[in-house]
């Protein structure tokens, strides 16, 4: 007679064990082959900018008409959105100036979405309201709400569709300011290698960008752009302010005046960009000081509600008990 299977809870635990298995196997193949077949991010982006570059140093436009009827219709799209804006008095050059600005610092190379932001910024805030009046009071789909609540929902999603887009390009742009300045320091420690092994100022950030590409992939498409902009633009200094522009890093903005320094006056760049690298690395190290500092204070709250609490039922409850049963005996005697 064959045995049957055990079971644990109404399931064969053999049956649900080769399932775990072959689960578990899956997994580790699929963590084998992303090890095995990793990508460059950078590599995609390097190559579209040289090829650019090629183009823009040879006066040559693109001449694929797929590529080139999509720039003119997203063009037209962005003109008639403008021209909608303008018609209705909330468009002006200041703001759209300060959008491009935040898109820039978020990653977005294209100026024109700075119109599709001050318009999602307007449309938002109609639709989402829309919105929570046909959910709240057309559907009266939360009836348990009194008047404060519903009112309360309303303002949130009028608040979060003027501000949603804001809030997001500063978030995406903060999480992008960290990991460059998680990097700057070994790229400036490289780029002093590069200046002392004799490169060229674009040539070493190209260099820079090659090799913190994996590491920094952020720091590494900046420098890259950097590159390609010093090899074909006429001022260079205007390279180094787009860095400056993309950037909101203070730390970027010091080594991009030492570069316009270096080359105006002609100054050693590797010995300025050894000690830059060294204010950053003892400024990375005060940061880090000051969260250890602050550690403490912000520790008090949560050891007040939920350590001591617990500290004190461990150390008088068996007292408590104690004395609760010495004084339940008592009246039996």
């Amino acid at each position: 007679m064959n045995t049957p299977n055990p079971t644990l809870l109404g399931f064969d635990v053999i049956i649900v064990g080769t399932i775990l298995a072959g689960v578990a196997a899956f997994a580790v193949l699929m963590a084998i082959y992303a090890a095995v077949t990793v990508k460059d991010p950078m590599a995609k982006r390097v190559k579209s900018l040289n090829d650019r570059r090629d183009e823009l140093k040879a006066g040559i436009v693109t001449s694929n008409a797929k590529k080139r009827a999509s720039l003119v219709r997203k063009s037209d799209q962005t003109d008639k959105m403008k021209e909608t804006l303008g018609k209705m008095k909330v468009l002006q050059q200041s703001q759209i100036e300060v959008i491009q600005q935040k898109l820039a610092h978020a990653g977005y190379r294209n100026k024109e979405l700075a119109v599709f932001v001050i318009g999602a910024r307007l449309v938002l805030p109609i639709a989402l309201g829309l919105f929570g009046v046909l959910v709240i009071y057309v559907l009266n789909y939360f009836p348990e709400w009194g008047g404060v609540k519903r009112v309360g929902a309303m303002g949130a999603l009028l608040f979060a569709g003027y501000k949603g887009p804001e809030i997001f390009l500063k978030n995406k742009a903060n999480k992008r300011t960290d990991e460059i300045r998680k990097g700057l320091p070994d790229a400036l420690d490289l780029l002093v290698i590069c200046a002392e092994a004799g490169l060229t100022v674009d040539a070493a950030f190209n260099r820079v960008a090659k090799e913190l590409g994996r590491a920094y992939p952020e720091l590494g498409d900046e420098f890259a752009l950097t590159a390609i902009e010093l090899s074909f633009l006429n001022e260079r200094k205007k390279a180094f302010d787009n860095l400056a522009y993309r950037v909101d890093l203070e730390a970027v903005r010091g080594v991009v005046t030492t570069m316009i320094q270096t080359e105006r006056y002609g100054t050693p760049l590797a010995s300025a960009l050894r000690v830059l690298s060294a204010e950053f690395r003892n400024e990375r190290m005060m940061r880090a000081e000051e969260k250890a500092a602050r550690l403490p204070a912000i520790m008090t709250v949560p050891l007040i509600l939920f350590i001591l609490p617990v500290l004190f039922i461990v150390i008088l409850g068996p007292a408590a008990c104690s004395i609760a049963d010495a004084f339940a005996a008592k009246p039996g005697r």
